[in-house]
C-alpha cells in the first residue's frame, strides 16, 4: 500500500532523509491567512528562498482591501519564481493618462480599483519555473504551464501552454479522457482513496481509475465538491 498523503494541515509536507522538514516547501492553506485568496488543501508551492509572507511572494499586488479573488484549486505544484499579478495591479486605460493619482490620496485610495477580475486556478495544476499569471485568468484543472510562461485569458483543462503570451502546445488527453477525468474530480476524493490510487494516478489508464473509483462509490460520493 503506497504511503499516505502527507496531511493537508501540515504546514511543510517534505521531510528530508535526514528527518528534517524541508522549509522551502509548504501547503499554502497551511501557512497563508489572507482575506482575498482561496486556496485548496494539498496545493504547495517551493521556493529557493522561502518567505515569512507566502502571501506577498506570490502575489505581490494583491492586497486585504483588494476588490478580486485569488482562488487556487486542490493538489496544485507552484514551482520557483510563479507570480500571480493580481487585477489590483491594474491602472485605468480609458483616459488620457494612466497615472493613478487617486492612490496618492489616502481620502480616495480605498475603493479605488479600475480592474475587478477574479484570477481563478483549477486543481491539479503544475505551474512551472517563473511562471506569471496575468489578471483575470482562468485556468482549467490538469494544466501544465511551461517555465518562465506568461499567461492571460482562459486556459483549457488539461492543456500544456508555453511562452509569452503563453499558447497551448498540446493538450494532455483527449476529449473523451478530459471529460472523464473532470467528472472523476479525484481531487475531491478522502486522502485514504487518493493514497490508494496512488499508483493509477502515476500512471495513465484512465480507465483504470474509473474502475477504482466504482469500487469505492460509496466513499467517492459522499466525498465533498
Amino acid at each position: 500500500m503506497p504511503a499516505q498523503i502527507p496531511p493537508a494541515h501540515v504546514a511543510h509536507p517534505i521531510t528530508l532523509p535526514d528527518g528534517t522538514p524541508h522549509a522551502g516547501t509548504v501547503y499554502l492553506k497551511t501557512v497563508i491567512d489572507h482575506p482575498r485568496m482561496d486556496i485548496g488543501d494539498f496545493t504547495y508551492a517551493s521556493d529557493f528562498d522561502p518567505p515569512e509572507d507566502w502571501a506577498a511572494r506570490l502575489a505581490p499586488y494583491l492586497f486585504p482591501f483588494s476588490q478580486e479573488q485569488l482562488t487556487i484549486g486542490k493538489f496544485c505544484q507552484i514551482a520557483h519564481g510563479v507570480r500571480f499579478i493580481g487585477s489590483s495591479a491594474n491602472h485605468a486605460t480609458d483616459a488620457l493618462t494612466t497615472f493613478p493619482f487617486t492612490v496618492f490620496d489616502p481620502e480616495t485610495m480605498i475603493g479605488y480599483q479600475p480592474d475587478t477580475r477574479d484570477t481563478v486556478i483549477g486543481n491539479d495544476v503544475w505551474l512551472g519555473y517563473g511562471a506569471t499569471v496575468l489578471p483575470g485568468a482562468r485556468i482549467g484543472n490538469g494544466v501544465i504551464v511551461g517555465a518562465g510562461a506568461v499567461v492571460r485569458g482562459t486556459v483549457p483543462d488539461y492543456a500544456i501552454v508555453t511562452g509569452n503570451p503563453a499558447q497551448v502546445h498540446r493538450m494532455r488527453f483527449s476529449d473523451e479522457d478530459i471529460a472523464s477525468l473532470n467528472a472523476l474530480a479525484w481531487w475531491d476524493w478522502p486522502p485514504q482513496v487518493i493514497a490508494a490510487a496512488r499508483p493509477l494516478l502515476e500512471a495513465g489508464d484512465v480507465s483504470a481509475l474509473s474502475r477504482h473509483a466504482q469500487k469505492h462509490s460509496a466513499t467517492v460520493s459522499s466525498s465533498p465538491s
